[in-house]
């Protein structure tokens, strides 16, 4: 089942400034869940848009603030390990085992959801996708906010999600009753997901915790083999994978192969973009930035440092609406560990369009 909600949105959104330590604020913000309003906070990962997971209706306003296709399932958030028992049909030797790894961060896990879970919530699945994140902001609001938050990421459905809060003011101004400006987040990817409804478990969207990770607690992991390709003929395991996301406004090219070759093509690219008027940018690396000749350069980091890599990517694209930059260019990053992640989100925000330099082939 799929439905799109509309709705006229002109409240008046308060915005506040926080951390742990803001206890009105937080416990303002719970009563907000709790009466079916919709909260955007921060996680450890990205910045979240929090209704209460077991009201049907407060899923429905999630999707329509976000402009989200309901056949999306929503991450229910909590807070402890006693509250997975309540939503779940089992919590299997496979959960319980990355709980105690794993818990609270940067993983969810798909599990068989129980009748307490409304299927406005799982997208209309029989299983529901479940976290407990670390950062101290979430757990306190998941708490005062009665157990379990709904949060997809807190931005306008397409768009690179957003890792401070000015984006989220942004697209969420007028379209909920609070944001909670806890700062910039740390990881700046979303959370890995698992599916232990298969056998073996199988990795549905990559994430800080990588397939190296997960195999030395459950052994054996599956990884979706459309996770770094849509050459499979496969439709992603993931329903939201399906979808467009993390697109700038620009179009962007990500360009794979040898530094000095990477380099010489872009610039190359960049002056003929140049030429017909375009606003060009170019992602670039720590090493490389000062190697390019486009109007906007972005260092995303070290290639040395993964992580910081993946804490800027959201942020930078999301610059270069800003500066309205009609025509993106990007390395290309490594496709195993964290970088598995990084590529990822940088082909979805591509639409898969990379230019691979060694047999001048495009894929689209």
């Amino acid at each position: 089942m799929k439905y799109m909600v509309y709705m006229e949105f002109a409240m008046n959104t308060k915005i506040v400034k926080i951390d742990e330590t803001n206890e009105s604020a937080l416990r303002e913000a719970g009563q907000v869940l709790q009466q079916g309003g919709l909260v955007a906070f921060p996680t450890e990962t990205v910045y979240g848009l929090g209704g209460d997971a077991l009201n049907k209706e407060s899923s429905r306003k999630i999707y329509a603030a976000k402009g989200r296709p309901s056949d999306n399932p929503l991450i229910v958030h909590i807070a402890d390990m006693e509250a997975l028992v309540p939503i779940v049909k089992e919590v299997t030797p496979e959960a319980e085992r990355i709980a105690q790894s794993f818990w609270p961060g940067p993983l969810t896990m798909i599990l068989p959801k129980s009748d307490k879970v409304p299927y406005e919530t799982t997208g209309g699945l029989d299983t529901v996708a479940v976290r407990m994140p670390s950062h101290p902001v979430a757990r306190k609001l998941i708490e005062y906010g009665g157990g379990y938050v709904a949060a997809p990421s807190a931005n306008t459905s397409g768009k690179p999600s957003p890792t401070v809060a000015k984006y989220v003011i942004e697209d969420m101004d007028g379209r909920v009753d609070m944001i909670l400006d806890g700062g910039e987040v740390g990881i700046g990817l979303e959370s890995t997901i698992i599916d232990l409804t298969v056998t073996p478990p199988q990795i549905l969207r990559p994430g800080y915790v990588t397939l190296d990770m997960l195999e030395e607690i459950l052994e054996h992991v599956d990884v979706d083999k459309t996770i770094l390709s849509n050459e499979s003929g496969l439709a992603p395991k993931a329903p939201g994978m399906k979808y467009r996301h993390y697109a700038p406004s620009g179009e962007l090219t990500i360009v794979d192969g040898e530094t000095k070759q990477v380099v010489a093509y872009i610039n190359q690219e960049t002056e003929k973009q140049q030429v017909s008027g375009q606003k060009v940018g170019v992602i670039g690396s720590l090493e490389t930035k000062d190697l390019y000749g486009a109007d906007v350069v972005k260092n995303i980091g070290s290639r040395l440092d993964e992580e910081a890599i993946a804490r800027n990517l959201y942020r930078i694209l999301r610059e270069f609406d800003d500066e309205k930059v009609e025509v993106i260019f990007s390395e290309s990053f490594s496709g195993t560990g964290m970088g598995q992640a990084i590529m990822n989100r940088l082909l979805k925000a591509a639409g898969h369009k990379v230019i691979h330099l060694e047999n001048k082939k495009m894929e689209e």
